[in-house]
């Protein structure tokens, strides 16, 4: 499983590209960044020449369209798809991700026939370029009822929703913080087959009940409760392959530099694959 970063967590980042050297000079091997961004700075070429050089892979970009309220707003969006999934594709990356919050202001029984229909629509033309869509469910107990009505949280409705979808490229987001505030288990993960999952997220919880979680208090790997050695030891027990992503998500930004952030992400991973076995 590649070790992987994300802006997140990293504080004053100055660009992708200072993203792409740190993380190549503290040994990870995958970055989630912006594939048109790097190939409009730089030329199809030098973008790859550079990822090539620094032995670093994009493990994931975001998904340009806004599933989510308007459908004047997701037509609007969805003409930015094509050109993201082209330029991915043309980097070597082949994941897509998306977050879906647990509850909503639309009625939810409407908005599942919306957001189906929408991003089997996305999952269809990532797939023109070779690219899966990955679906990230969110457990956090205050975001349950953050919206009005209640929405979908959990691994086994977002596998539901998946098969509804209906597009063989459509797998998961799997975050470890999300699996955590699910109270999933082991069991859970090794349930799963790789090929459901498109793209791991890896952060910790700081030791408070489980409903007391929020999501923009999560912890760098190793420095919380979360049994990320048994979660990463699952996921290499079924086969998973992919990029393992560090995403921390913070009500206050970290203190230090972007290296001495770098520094404290390799040391949390150092410490949980270790226990791991990997």
């Amino acid at each position: 499983m590649l070790r992987g970063l994300s802006h997140a967590g990293l504080g004053n980042l100055q660009s992708d590209e200072q993203l792409i050297e740190l993380a190549s000079r503290y040994g990870f091997q995958a970055v989630d960044i912006d594939a048109g961004g790097l190939i409009a700075r730089h030329g199809l070429e030098q973008a790859r020449a550079q990822l090539e050089e620094k032995g670093i892979v994009i493990g994931s970009i975001g998904l340009p369209v806004e599933w989510r309220t308007t459908e004047e707003e997701f037509r609007s969006s969805l003409k930015h798809l094509a050109p993201a999934a082209e330029a991915a594709a043309a980097l070597g990356c082949t994941s897509c991700c998306t977050y879906v919050l647990p509850s909503t202001d639309q009625n939810a029984a409407h908005f599942m026939a919306l957001a189906t229909r929408r991003l089997r629509l996305c999952a269809q033309i990532l797939g023109a370029y070779g690219i899966r869509l990955g679906l990230e469910f969110v457990g956090p107990h205050h975001l349950r009822t953050n919206w009005a009505n209640p929405f979908i949280w959990t691994l086994a409705e977002t596998l539901d929703w998946i098969d509804t979808i209906g597009e063989s490229n459509v797998g998961l987001l799997f975050d470890s913080f999300h699996w955590y505030t699910n109270e999933h288990s082991i069991a859970d993960i090794e349930a799963l087959r790789p090929e459901q999952i498109v793209h791991v997220h890896i952060n910790d919880a700081p030791a408070v009940p489980v409903a007391e979680v929020l999501d923009n208090g999560r912890l760098y790997p190793g420095e919380g409760v979360i049994d990320l050695a048994g979660f990463l030891a699952a996921l290499n027990r079924i086969g998973y392959k992919g990029a393992v992503t560090q995403e921390i998500l913070a009500a206050e930004a970290p203190q230090g530099s972007p290296e001495e952030l770098v520094q404290r992400s390799k040391a949390g991973f150092d410490k949980v694959y270790a226990a791991a076995g990997i």
